[in-house]
């Protein structure tokens, strides 16, 4: 066949193959994972395209996926349309539809020797030799079975073109020759393109048009092709055996194939047709949520790992080691989620001799290796964040270097930053340090491990009691706070706010949280686990507070330094904490309050932050996870090298504004009567329809 044609290979078939599925049902097995490599079809561009082909027991494999839906469908449509529309109107012509039917239909009369299709009484077709007249107008003709039989002219249906004088006995060869060349799918292509220029088409130009030629063979099937459709072609009209076609529109084929002209029609399309898995989260696509990393950007991970480049190697001290100079014997607690990949930060405590407590924050310090305006910083800055789903985690950096390279690994020396702060008696902070250092995590906890330690009360582990018995000091330090009268530490007055309204200081917003992991997300029937999380818990309050504090410590540092920062703060509201009396502590009267403190950020000073009680706060300990927090530790750790600030108060305020991003879903349930705010209810989900943001519960 012509190379020029639409037809494509069974390793190489156009888009239209994935619709065709929907209508030409061989058995189908569950899609595979993406992989998004892409194929060659074969000509000079190389088009991304997803491939289906039958395995042995004639299921379909699917053997790539495209990069994405709408790159690869309009990248494959752009080269067909050209390359049809090139061919086509050099070698066809394609008159308008608005020409006299005769220029079209070509006048045809019977003879011995043509090769027609004729329908028997049963009404099916088929392939017949002309032999010879029979009275006036009926025809002998010899089918394809060898059974010589009489015909009218009106059950003729198609008279195969360039034939003279056709060997009946060949008929059977023909039709198998025809056979294989016949893919109804690659009717959606030529629709594409006679759509676009409102042509009609006969059965011999479909020919030039799909398979390049428009011989016999090739003629009868798209004879056969057409004559079979019932989606993208009317008859337009009928003459002298031959048939004038036009494309339908597309809302006849919507109608033609029993959907609605609606976005969850479609999404449901793809998923039958095994273009997207079943339970695919289109807000990958919504949020334009990368997947996968470059190769460039895999590439520079991979150096990263291989050779050594840290940008702080001779400025560290050591924890936990006890041998080098400025050294300290610590244990070092991290504590987060039983599922954490990316562990960002640990904590040790002593208590001095006078009775104050100090405490180490330490935090995973990606950027002794990652530099400002490299190809991993901006790949991090595109991301913004890691993204945690229910069903996958997508690493702000490759996960390799983020696992192997930055987080902290129980036992291993990892390069940290620490931010050591002495407490004074009420729970202020008397001093603090900022530094390099390399620490050995002596534990992995979960949450749950670390409150069993707690209450079981282990001399051995009075370094987790210290951190509790701290976590609780500021948090009631930062509760008693009175901003009336409070300065802010190394603030110009200027900038004071006056004091909160709705509280002294601190306002305790601990929830609880659910979070939702699914084992096996590409199973029709996944295993879906809840987990209830209650911030009120003694080690997610001792984690909580720890971080509050290294926050405070940086944007204090920050602030005395002079150095631009993502300053985080919350103004007062304007409304009376009375109005929130009549609701119970815990989690309703939290979310009252939360649903009415506005957050900002600023980047030249710090800003008070209400809801925290702190005059000042700068997230910093998740940078393997949060550019935000990466940012900062950027601009602190080249003050402490001595460096000229990365980045200016603009430039990282222009930063900030193309990462954050918020998704969340809410719901409305109808209670019984003499429920009140605060009440605790026990709620079963009606209808969950996630594609279209739609919950739906109702009260047990």
């Amino acid at each position: 066949m012509s190379g020029g044609g639409l037809l494509r290979t069974a390793c190489n078939p156009p888009l239209s193959g994935f619709l065709s599925l929907r209508f030409f049902h061989p058995r189908r097995r569950r899609p595979s994972a993406l992989s998004g490599r892409h194929r060659n079809l074969g000509h000079a561009s190389s088009l991304p395209s997803l491939v289906f082909r039958l395995d042995r027991h004639g299921f379909i494999e699917r053997s790539c996926y495209v990069h994405s839906l709408v790159e690869s469908v309009m990248e494959e449509l752009a080269v067909i349309r050209a390359t049809r529309r090139i061919r086509a109107t050099a070698k066809v012509g394609l008159p308008s539809s608005n020409e006299l039917f005769d220029a079209k239909l070509e006048k045809k009369s019977l003879q011995k020797g043509l090769l027609l299709e004729f329908r028997k009484e049963s009404q099916k077709t088929l392939l017949a030799v002309v032999q010879k007249p029979d009275g006036k107008k009926n025809w002998m003709v010899c089918d394809q079975n060898g059974v010589i039989c009489s015909i009218k002219p009106q059950q003729v249906t198609y008279v195969v073109p360039g034939i003279e004088d056709f060997d009946h006995t060949d008929i059977s060869e023909f039709v198998q020759k025809a056979q294989g060349l016949l893919d109804p799918s690659i009717l959606e292509c030529a629709w594409i393109e006679l759509s676009e220029n409102k042509r009609t088409v006969t059965a011999e130009e479909l020919a030039e048009i799909i398979y390049g030629s428009k011989e016999s063979l090739e003629s009868y099937c798209s004879h056969l092709l057409l004559s079979r459709d019932d989606i993208y072609f009317n008859v337009v009209d009928s003459k002298a055996y031959c048939s004038l076609y036009e494309p339908r529109p597309s809302i006849q084929i919507l109608k033609a194939m029993g959907l609605m002209k609606t976005s969850s029609t479609a999404v449901n399309l793809l998923i039958d047709i095994g273009y997207f898995p079943v339970h695919v989260n289109l807000d990958l696509f919504k949020f334009n949520i990368h997947t996968e990393y470059s190769e460039e950007v895999m590439s520079a991970a991979e150096n990263l790992l291989a050779v050594s480049n840290d940008l702080d190697e001779l400025i560290y001290f050591g924890l936990t080691l006890g041998k080098q100079e400025r050294s300290y014997i610590l244990k070092v607690y991290a504590i987060d989620v039983d599922d954490a990949d990316e562990l960002d930060d640990a904590l040790s405590a002593t208590r001095l001799p006078d009775g104050r407590i100090k405490l180490w924050i330490h935090v995973a310090d990606p950027t002794c290796l990652v530099a400002p305006h490299s190809i991993l910083d901006r790949e991090a800055m595109r991301r913004g964040t890691s993204i945690f789903l229910p069903t996958a985690t997508y690493p702000m950096f490759p996960e390799k270097l983020a696992m192997e390279g930055m987080s902290l690994q129980q036992g291993k020396l990892c390069r940290a930053v620490s931010v050591s702060v002495t407490l004074s008696q009420d729970g202020s902070i008397a001093d603090f340090a900022i530094e390099n250092s390399i620490i050995r995590p002596t534990y992995m906890l979960t949450y749950e491990n670390a409150t069993e330690l707690l209450h079981l009360n282990l001399e051995e582990e009075a370094a987790l009691r210290i951190l509790s018995e701290a976590a609780l000091l500021r948090f009631q330090w930062r509760c008693d706070q009175d901003w009336s009268s409070m300065d802010r530490l190394s603030l110009e007055s200027d900038i004071l706010e006056p004091p909160n309204p709705i509280g002294r200081g601190a306002i305790d917003t601990a929830t609880i949280d659910p979070r939702i992991k699914v084992a096996n997300p590409d199973d029709p029937e996944p295993s879906i686990t809840l987990y209830v999380e209650d911030q009120s818990n003694p080690a997610m309050r001792l984690v909580s507070e720890m971080m509050i504090l290294c926050g405070e410590v940086i944007a204090t540092f920050g602030s005395c330094n002079n150095i631009s920062l993502p300053y985080r703060g919350q103004p007062q509201s304007n409304i009376s904490a009375s109005a929130f009396s009549h609701l119970p502590e815990g989690p309703a009267r939290s979310a009252a309050y939360l649903k009415i403190m506005a957050a900002e950020m600023i980047f030249r000073n710090p800003i008070r932050h209400g809801l925290l009680g702190l005059p000042g706060y700068v997230q910093f300990t998740s940078p393997i996870r949060r550019y935000i927090d990466l940012l900062a530790h950027y601009q602190v750790k080249a003050f402490i090298r001595g460096e000229s600030l990365p980045f200016s108060a603009g430039e990282l305020e222009g930063m900030t504004c193309l990462v954050n991003m918020h998704v969340g879903v809410q719901a409305i349930a109808i209670v019984s009567a003499g429920k009140k705010v605060g009440d605790e209810l026990k709620v079963t989900i009606d209808e969950a329809h996630p594609r279209d943001d739609v919950l739906s519960v109702r009260e047990v």
